[in-house]
């Protein structure tokens, strides 16, 4: 019988996970947590390629959020996704630009948002795709129940302070900054989420500190 050469190198020790963050521990960001009520409800739908992204911001949002839950998937079940969707009654909202190339893929044109909508803040449930602009776009090809929904339109929302990931286009957002400003859209409140944009602000500042600065240039000599 053969055996396997031993290795003279000890094993591996599994990284200790905070248990509420889901982070290694030396990377934690729960002291980035800022807990504040929602009244529109949140339902962050993630992408199964984002669960493990330490630049991502959905779980930060997760965190601070009173109101708020992450399901993780990219093809939902039909009637798992319409009892999130319907759930206690709210009125389902999802926040994604409505594009043109999306009738190039057979997604049918969005139903309108009704402005009076917004006077019941608390009657709402914003729906928010956590991926890449790709992923995302086949999160809503996949299903259909999405593609029924309203749409938010964002209006006059700042530079992105997401300085750690590359846009796919001039004005898009990290998802704990659409998420924030579009639920200061929707409740009236354009300054209630700033703290949640200033916990973002110390979370980047964090990720930044773990990427090793570029060598300078050689000069010649």
């Amino acid at each position: 019988m053969s055996h396997a050469a031993e290795s003279n190198h000890p094993p591996r020790a599994r990284r200790v996970l905070c248990a509420r963050c889901q982070r290694p521990q030396p990377t934690c960001i729960c002291h980035w947590v800022t807990t504040l009520p929602n009244q529109v409800d949140v339902l962050l739908l993630q992408h199964p390629l984002e669960v493990a992204n330490a630049k991502g911001s959905a779980r930060l949002l997760n965190l601070c959020l009173e109101r708020s839950a992450m399901v993780v998937g990219e093809a939902f079940d039909p009637a798992a996704l319409r009892a999130l969707l319907q759930g206690d009654g709210r009125r389902a909202v999802l926040l994604y630009p409505d594009t043109a190339d999306e009738r190039s893929l057979g997604i049918p044109a969005p139903p309108p948002f009704e402005p009076q909508w917004m006077g019941e803040p608390q009657r709402l449930r914003l729906v928010v795709l956590d991926g890449t602009w790709r992923k995302s776009r086949k999160m809503l090809y996949l299903n259909p129940l999405l593609q029924q929904l309203p749409r938010l339109p964002l209006r006059d929302t700042p530079p992105s302070h997401y300085l750690i990931r590359k846009a796919h286009l001039p004005d898009q957002l990290s998802t704990l900054e659409a998420s924030c400003y579009a639920l200061a859209q929707l409740e009236g409140a354009p300054h209630r989420y700033d703290p949640l944009i200033a916990a973002f602000d110390g979370f980047v500042a964090q990720q930044q500190g773990y990427v090793p600065p570029r060598a300078a240039p050689a000069t010649p000599s």
